[in-house]
């Protein structure tokens, strides 16, 4: 451990990827699996970082997460591609789709990536700098056709899941980093909060009556609750609409959802890369990108603001001070982690205590 108390994230790395491997996932799959669980971990989305590492260790246990293999290739115009992920980890999937897109963008000036029957895929920030390093945009949306906890506008029956956006936009310094959903709030945070008994500071969901409340537990009520869409009670159409089209990008195009009957903890996801070089170019797309970016920075802040903060900002700097003095992680996250260790007989790490 560090002298404040705060594991090293090369330490956790190792520590995941053993755990993983003890399940069975090849090393090449694992290494790249723990390190992206990890990536959110320091970039602070403590949800969907090493805090999933038990799920996916269960369902590769149970078979639920395949272990082996490659994706099964439906379809390849160039330019467009369609996989199905025979719920191959959905980490590995995605960073792979990226890299694929990446490749294909140099060629075609944008390449698009649809994945059928993925497991889950943790954190969408963590994937987005994979493209802007090359000075790509990236555009990647994830949903769940087998689970629903959000009710269209007006509604109360779930019909979605939180339908996360992730952006990555190259700016010639740090690349703006979104991570946002069609959904107020998260199903991760939702179970958090529900396990430890505590509720949300704003009526962010409706119980099975379609009556506002902050207390999640109603996502596990009979009839179910739902977390509203964007925009709340007041403007949620927008959320709704927000969240249909990803519906519909995640798994119209990809040929599988919800029409299926889909039964197992797994993600349909679309990737799309950009590369300016195809368009006006690289200096002319950084110029007016690196423009807003300063324009939201030098922003003169309201009373009780600080500073006016880019989307990614914040966890590129927390990654930084990561890093650089030890990963933050959120109680209780280490206790799990050496509880697998102990069931899956792999040697903890001297550098943890």
């Amino acid at each position: 451990m560090t002298t404040n108390q705060r594991p090293r994230a090369e330490t956790l790395i190792g520590l995941a990827q053993a755990l993983l491997e003890k399940a069975a996932l090849p090393p090449e799959k694992a290494s790249l699996v723990a390190e992206l669980l990890v990536e959110a971990d320091l970039m602070g989305h403590t949800t969907h970082g090493l805090n999933l590492l038990a799920g996916y260790l269960g369902a590769l246990d149970d078979g639920k997460m395949t272990a082996t293999g490659d994706v099964e290739v439906i379809a390849d115009h160039g330019s467009t591609l369609v996989w199905d992920g025979r719920y191959l980890p959905g980490v590995w999937l995605t960073a792979k789709a990226i890299d694929t897109a990446v490749a294909r963008a140099e060629s075609h000036g944008l390449a698009s990536v649809s994945i059928r029957k993925s497991h889950h895929i943790a954190c969408l920030a963590t994937f987005l700098e994979r493209a802007t390093r090359h000075d790509m945009m990236v555009l990647l949306l994830s949903s769940d056709p087998a689970a629903a906890s959000v009710a269209p506008f007006g509604g109360t029956r779930p019909v979605m899941t939180p339908n996360p956006i992730g952006i990555g936009i190259p700016t010639g310094g740090d690349p703006i980093l979104i991570d946002v959903s069609a959904s107020i709030t998260t199903n991760g945070l939702s179970g958090r909060l529900a396990k430890e008994g505590k509720r949300f500071e704003h009526p962010w969901l409706l119980d099975g009556a379609g009556l506002a409340t902050n207390d999640p537990a109603v996502l596990q009520a009979d009839p179910p609750g739902s977390i509203l869409p964007i925009g709340g009670l007041d403007h949620g159409h927008k959320g709704t609409a927000i969240g249909l089209w990803v519906e519909v990008m995640t798994q119209a195009l990809a040929g599988f959802g919800r029409a299926d009957g889909a039964d197992r903890w797994g993600a349909s996801v679309f990737v799309q890369v950009i590369d300016p070089k195809a368009f006006a170019g690289r200096d002319a797309f950084v110029r007016q990108t690196g423009w807003l970016a300063e324009a939201v920075t030098s922003n003169p802040p309201r009373p009780g603001v600080e500073a006016v903060r880019l989307p990614g900002q914040r966890g590129l700097q927390k990654k930084r001070e990561a890093l650089q003095n030890g990963v933050d992680l959120y109680p209780g996250i280490l206790d799990s982690l050496r509880a697998e260790a102990l069931k899956r007989d792999v040697p903890w790490p001297t550098a943890l205590g």
